[in-house]
């Protein structure tokens, strides 16, 4: 089965699903499968025992999404070349998995991910669009990412043979709601996010790491499910022991957020080290992300949860208010605190369920 390698995503995932159909005219998504096809036309080649010819390197190396990833891993400051490239795919452990990824790659093309889509806008400002170019592809690295958010939104999705439908849309509704939160908070202006210096706008910037534990609430649908109901158990007993440490991770993070402020951490390069670090697999970013934005949900509800999205440090602040009576709950420092009250705009607000407000 050839597939068409630009699709219009729109109309091929959503379908006509009850609850869904008055959302649809905010989905605006493209599909891309020329990088995968072009892959597997090689792993074609390479089956019937023949030569690949320099034409289907041509193709997938001249192909949308290869140019995107390209760009994209060269960004992060990683080495990507067509040598490794090809290189990966004349591995002998490839041919064996042609036909599953063949198999895969059909299957995603006409999966229904509606529910992904009204998983991602239940977590968003209301009439937050979501467009991009998906990319289906075959990869190296098992990773799937948003990419240039800023410019035209892509999601680039690691063809994963062994990804059942339910984990699929998991992943979809994720990544889906980065690029709907990029949409929504790009037009909030700069005068409007509190203190303003090049300290403070970096650290905002690493504050809105934090998205990653508001993607995981979302695309499991809410703070009842949980985020790796549907992954391997490896990755559900993984995620439920980097929770339990929560403590030291705020700790870490904290120091990390501290040493920015107080101009300890000033070299670019470190800066970024650091920040980094706490995306890991799925690190602090995702699960004190997730610890935040969860119990603010389960506290006083969603709508104070997107009322933070665009301003992740008033979500620290409403997270401690609401674990205040709360001993077994892991808390920021007061002195952090008084600091990220700074780069709030609207440090004043009450206090979640308190009465009282803040106060810088």
């Amino acid at each position: 089965m050839r597939l068409s390698s630009s699709l219009p995503l729109f109309l091929l995932f959503l379908g006509w699903v009850p609850g869904v159909v008055a959302q649809r005219t905010q989905v605006r998504l493209r599909l891309d499968t020329g990088e995968a096809e072009a892959a597997l036309a090689v792993l074609d080649a390479r089956a019937a025992g023949g030569r690949v010819p320099d034409s289907l390197w041509s193709r997938l190396e001249g192909s949308e999404g290869y140019g995107r990833l390209a760009e994209r891993e060269r960004s992060m400051g990683r080495g990507f070349t067509p040598a490794e490239f090809r290189a990966f795919l004349l591995e002998d452990s490839m041919l064996p998995r042609r036909d599953l990824l063949r198999r895969t790659l059909a299957a995603w093309s006409v999966m229904p991910v509606a529910e992904a889509g009204s998983r991602a806008l239940a977590y968003l400002p209301e009439g937050t669009p979501l467009a991009a170019t998906v990319y289906l592809l075959i990869k190296p690295r098992s990773n799937s990412f948003v990419y240039d958010l800023a410019g035209q939104p892509a999601i680039m999705l690691f063809l994963d043979p062994d990804k059942t439908a339910a984990s699929f849309a998991n992943t979809a509704a994720h990544e889906l709601h980065h690029i709907g939160l990029a949409a929504a908070c790009g037009a909030v202006p700069a005068a409007a996010m509190g203190a303003t210096s090049a300290v403070a706008e970096k650290a905002r910037d690493w504050l809105s790491a934090f998205g990653e534990g508001l993607a995981m609430l979302a695309a499991a649908g809410g703070p009842g499910v949980h985020p790796h109901r549907d992954s391997p158990v490896s990755d559900r007993e993984r995620w439920d022991h980097d929770m339990a440490g929560a403590e030291g991770q705020m700790r870490e993070v904290e120091r990390f957020f501290l040493d920015l402020l107080d101009g300890r951490l000033t070299d670019e390069t470190e800066v970024n080290r650091r920040g980094m670090e706490f995306f890991g697999v799925q690190g602090p970013w995702y699960t004190v992300g997730y610890r935040m934005w969860s119990t603010v949900e389960r506290r006083v509800g969603r709508r104070r949860v997107i009322e933070d999205a665009c301003t992740p440090a008033r979500l620290l602040l409403d997270y401690n208010a609401l674990v205040a009576g709360d001993p077994t709950a892991p808390r920021w420092s007061s002195r952090f605190i008084t600091r990220v009250r700074a780069l709030v705009p609207d440090s004043s607000r009450a206090a979640p369920g308190s009465g009282e407000t803040q106060r810088p």
